[in-house]
């Protein structure tokens, strides 16, 4: 390990260990899997801190032999061990690319698609492009870029096999693979009634399918292959979604289906009852109709809906009529 310290320290990483870890160093082949807490700062008197994992609740995975794109992170990785913490101060060579790095994660962390707004070209022409990150810090440290400190604490190193490998960790072969075995699982935890961690199963399976579609032509025929398998998963996922009452997102989906797919009934019968649910009364009157135009035999399921939406309305003219009547009488 001290050499490969050295090593770190000749290439502008300086090591600080705070905390000893226990046991022996991995060997961080390729395909081991690190948890671990990171805090991030600028170099200088006053140290201000850009990002904090523990903050978010939740601890960065990496997977070694991936080419996660901030290889500093990976290299200073090699020389800890499970429970240690220490610091490096790397020159600002080694973290050009962070602005994006702590985008991305920042993103993931407010719930914000991990796709959204990629683009069809390196992480380099987008560095040099004048766009906004979204987060003034960002910004400046893109266009003004400086040494940095990492925080780190090594919470947990599990060798190759040991683990389920995440999503975004794997091979466009491996998530082709995944996809039907993610869905599985999904359905499986809706069955049981944990709606939120189907919805996030759904999420991933999806996820590998939108990573994939994004190095396709547009509609080219493998496109639409792989954006016919996204629908159902989409679908699972805005059912999720009705149940934890996130009713505008299960708009935003189902129109996004629709204006691809005009005849698929279920978009249509779950965003009839995401309007129906934000008193969007027309508009899941029209939904409705649709459904019972492509599919009559769903005319009692339609017929139930119709109902609660116009017992609803009848409580709420009445709710109205008692509040209304006491501004009126003062």
């Amino acid at each position: 390990m001290a050499q490969q310290v050295e090593q770190l320290r000749a290439d502008g990483v300086h090591k600080e260990v705070l905390r000893e870890g226990t046991g022996p160093l991995p060997d961080f082949r390729d395909g081991t899997k690190a948890t671990f807490h990171y805090r991030t700062l600028r170099c200088g008197d006053e140290e201000t801190p850009l990002d904090d994992s523990r903050a978010r609740g939740k601890p960065m995975e990496l997977i070694a032999g991936k080419k996660f794109k901030l290889p500093v992170w990976e290299a200073a990785l090699r020389t800890m061990r499970p429970g240690e913490r220490a610091r490096f101060r790397c020159d600002a060579k080694h973290v050009v690319l962070y602005p994006l790095v702590s985008k991305s994660l920042r993103n993931i962390a407010a719930g914000k698609d991990p796709l959204e707004g990629q683009r069809h070209c390196c992480s380099i022409a987008q560095l040099h492009e004048h766009y906004s990150l979204g987060y003034p810090d960002l910004d400046e440290l893109q266009k003004n870029p400086q040494p940095l400190i990492f925080d780190i604490e090594v919470l947990k190193v599990e060798a190759p096999g040991s683990y389920q490998q995440d999503p975004w960790a794997m091979t466009d072969e491996e998530k082709l693979q995944a996809v039907p075995l993610i869905h599985k699982e999904g359905n499986e935890l809706y069955r049981q009634g944990k709606v939120r961690e189907a919805a996030a199963k759904y999420y991933d399976a999806i996820a590998c399918l939108k990573n994939l579609q994004m190095k396709e032509q547009p509609g080219s025929p493998d496109w639409i292959e792989l954006d016919q398998k996204i629908t159902p998963l989409l679908l699972n996922y805005c059912q999720c979604k009705l149940q934890c009452e996130e009713y505008y997102e299960v708009l935003d989906h189902c129109s996004s289906i629709l204006n691809k797919y005009e005849d698929n009934v279920k978009a249509y019968f779950k965003r009839g009852k995401a309007h129906a649910a934000v008193w969007n009364v027309a508009e899941a009157q029209a939904d409705f109709a649709k459904v019972l135009a492509l599919d009559p035999s769903l005319h009692p399921v339609v017929s139930k809906e119709l109902r609660s939406l116009e017992a609803r309305l009848r409580e709420k003219d009445a709710e109205d009529k008692i509040r209304f009547k006491g501004i009126f009488s003062q």
